[in-house]
């Protein structure tokens, strides 16, 4: 009676995840829809398209040549209007390709392994739903500031301009509608370049929610082969994302530094004339942009740690068998009074005084604790070549061949600061 009541409490936990996860689809199915990103018929992506080349390209074409105004004072001259509206669209133009081929390569359902979720443990499985609940938020968070501040560039701008830049018929009627135009605009180019952002910080968290999984196959008795093929399937995972957001990652990456280098070359060069009312829009845009290259680079490295930690963990692992391990000589079998010994020297050495704080950073892939010891069955040789594998076999997210870790994110930090250096020099130095 008890096992069936368990069994029952079980495919109703199994039932309500899977519930969870066709929720969670459809809530992002929808938000695709909000953005009109939907390729599910040929009538709804050619309204996809047409919105898209409406909201990118039209719209700011329009705005520029509608409100141009060379009579209007410096304050609603907008300067900086073409690099601002010509950066916005690029990446819109590089998010809304890329989102569409996604979903006619692969169905959003296998683009975020929501396919091969139900394979994993419940700890997975609502770790990635909270973090799918979260994920809307997220764009959000980083994009409303950046468009409530736009909303009142905008306003402030046609209100206290509203005697100098042309109007069509009715001058309050001709702002309201420009003024919505431009914002819908701004809205709908940011949102779709964040959410492409957040889509791969999500993809992600999966990865490493599996990786924190995966380290606890070291505190258990395991086979050294499972252990290998589970890392297999790890360093697949990671190559197909690697695949599928290569392009992206380096496209945005290259763009947002030369879009920030021709910012910085407008605003300091001779005779620039810079001010808030003037440079707002710009520094707006720098930091949509920037925060949305933060997100990329920030998960690829996350990830990448993560996975790089799985050699320090096996290393561990391995050296604490060997320091416990029974010295088998001549055949002997070591009697339980040596296996009790052995594990009270493993609990009692420790490398971390008690009254020391844990680290934020720490968890089951990195930290100081030792591992306890199940692997007598386990010869030296299949630990040692494990670990030897990972060592020479690490994963993690790369870019054409270039593993994105923390190393490589101090090299592009150097590059960049070494051009904003010199073109600092060839603008503003002596």
């Amino acid at each position: 009676m008890e096992e069936e009541r368990g069994i029952f409490l079980a495919n109703n936990k199994d039932e309500h995840l899977a519930l969870d996860r066709t929720a969670e689809l459809k809530n992002f199915r929808s938000y695709m829809r909000w953005v009109y990103v939907d390729h599910s018929n040929v009538w709804k992506a050619g309204f996809s398209w047409s919105v898209f080349f409406t909201l990118a390209f039209v719209a700011p074409i329009l705005s520029h040549f509608l409100l141009d105004c060379p009579t209007c004072d410096q304050d609603h001259s907008r300067p900086y209007h073409i690099p601002v509206q010509i950066s916005l669209s690029v990446f819109a133009a590089l998010s809304f390709i890329s989102i569409s081929s996604w979903d006619r390569k692969y169905g959003f359902s296998k683009f975020l392994f929501l396919d091969k979720l139900g394979d994993e443990s419940l700890k997975i499985q609502r770790g990635y739903s909270e973090q799918m609940q979260g994920t809307m938020k997220l764009i959000f968070r980083w994009g409303l500031p950046c468009f409530i501040a736009e909303c009142g560039y905008k306003i402030w701008w046609y209100v206290s301009g509203i005697s100098q830049i042309p109007h069509y018929g009715n001058m309050y009627v001709s702002s309201i509608i420009l003024c919505t135009f431009e914002l819908c605009s701004w809205l709908y180019r940011t949102s779709i370049f964040f959410l492409v952002c957040v889509l791969f910080r999500l993809i992600c968290y999966l990865q490493i929610l599996r990786l924190d999984e995966f380290a606890r196959v070291f505190h258990r008795e395991t086979e050294v082969g499972s252990i290998l093929l589970e890392h297999l399937r790890m360093r697949r995972n990671l190559r197909i994302i690697s695949h599928r957001f290569r392009g992206f990652i380096l496209s945005s990456l290259l763009l947002v530094t030369a879009s920030q280098l021709i910012f910085l070359l407008m605003a300091t060069k001779p005779h620039a004339d810079v001010d808030i009312m003037k440079a707002g829009e710009l520094a707006l845009v720098s930091i949509t942009l920037v925060s949305g290259l933060f997100l990329l680079l920030r998960g690829a490295t996350k990830i990448t740690h993560k996975a790089h930690s799985v050699t320090g963990l096996a290393a561990k692992w391995h050296i604490c068998a060997t320091i416990n391990s029974f010295d088998n000589i001549e055949g002997e079998t070591p009697t339980s009074a040596h296996a009790i010994s052995a594990h009270a020297i493993a609990a009692n050495i420790s490398w971390v005084s008690s009254d020391d704080e844990e680290g934020d950073e720490e968890d089951e892939l990195d930290n100081a604790k030792l591992i306890p010891i199940y692997t007598q069955t386990i010869s030296f040789h299949k630990r040692q070549a494990l670990v030897t594998y990972l060592e020479n076999n690490r994963a993690g997210i790369t870019v054409f061949g270039f593993m994105l870790d923390r190393s490589w994110l101090h090299s592009i930090f150097g590059i960049q600061l070494a051009l904003c250096l010199w073109l600092l020099n060839k603008t503003i130095g002596v």
